[in-house]
């Protein structure tokens, strides 16, 4: 069996291409949508992800304010960078590029965001939102994953889906997400981890299987069964090469799995302008009920 494969950069253009009109409109009516992007310490890749969003935010008409602290940027710098954007009028979305140097405190930073600005959807207010199925950003990945699904009309809705993975920015989100009730939802959900001895029983029995787990190959063939929806969501880097959760072998196996680069990643930064673009909405009062 060769796997289907489930690419994710023509989701990503879809979405993108649903985002074009209503970014029109907001510019039309004088609210032309803001990522605001900060950035501290000088770590090369970060400044590379900073970089890429924000020629995409230009590409799509966005305005991109950013503000770059330096590697002995203190706690207070931070907490002052993340109040001059949270009260910028022209910003309606905020990105805070994490790894941070170990003197910040990621966490704390996170709390004092304003959660409406919240791009990322992992304030702990936005989280709670997603839990009680409120309105508000959804954290980037998990959306991501379910826009993948729905775009293949992978069917979701009353089948198991199994997430190896329980992370607070991809598998417990996610398990939040696949299980309201949508038609490209509805899943009978499973968190599983490596702290279950016997998570592989699980796997084989689902009949979409998401790694979450960031840890590099740790899905193989001999945890599947045949025909199985694969995602790869956790990733680990070692320097600049990518190592997924899912053994390229996976192929031999599933009946559908995304690539091993360019599956989820074109669709996370989709999702973060979707985020982006209704927040701008939010704020105009312009976004649908």
């Amino acid at each position: 069996m060769t796997a289907r494969m489930l690419p994710g950069k023509p989701v990503a253009e879809a979405v993108l291409a649903d985002l074009a009109p209503r970014i029109e409109a907001l510019v039309a009516a004088g609210h032309r949508p803001g990522l605001g992007t900060i950035l501290v310490g000088d770590d090369s890749a970060s400044a590379g992800y900073i970089r890429m969003k924000q020629d995409k935010a230009a590409e799509l008409g966005f305005t991109s304010p950013h503000i770059h602290l330096g590697g002995d940027a203190t706690q207070a710098d931070v907490l002052g960078a993340i109040r001059d954007m949270n009260s910028a009028d022209d910003v309606h979305a905020v990105l805070m590029q994490h790894p941070t140097p170990p003197q910040i405190d990621f966490d704390a930073a996170l709390l004092a965001l304003d959660p409406d600005k919240d791009v990322d959807g992992l304030h702990p207010v936005n989280m709670g939102r997603l839990a009680l199925g409120m309105p508000g950003p959804v954290p980037c990945t998990p959306a991501g994953i379910e826009a993948i699904l729905a775009y293949y009309e992978i069917p979701i809705s009353g089948r198991e889906v199994c997430i190896l993975g329980r992370g607070t920015t991809l598998g417990r989100p996610l398990a939040l997400l696949l299980s309201q009730k949508r038609p490209t939802a509805n899943a009978a959900v499973t968190v599983v981890h490596t702290g279950v001895p016997n998570w592989a029983d699980y796997t084989r029995r689902a009949e979409v299987v998401i790694a979450a787990a960031g840890v590099p190959g740790i899905l193989q063939p001999e945890h599947l069964t045949p025909g199985v929806t694969v995602i790869g969501g956790g990733v680990r880097y070692e320097g600049r090469k990518l190592l997924p959760d899912v053994d390229t072998a996976c192929e031999e196996v599933a009946g559908a799995i995304t690539p091993r680069v360019g599956g989820v990643g074109p669709t996370t930064i989709a999702m973060l302008f979707k985020n982006a673009v209704e927040a701008a909405e939010r704020r105009a009062g312009t976004a649908a009920p």
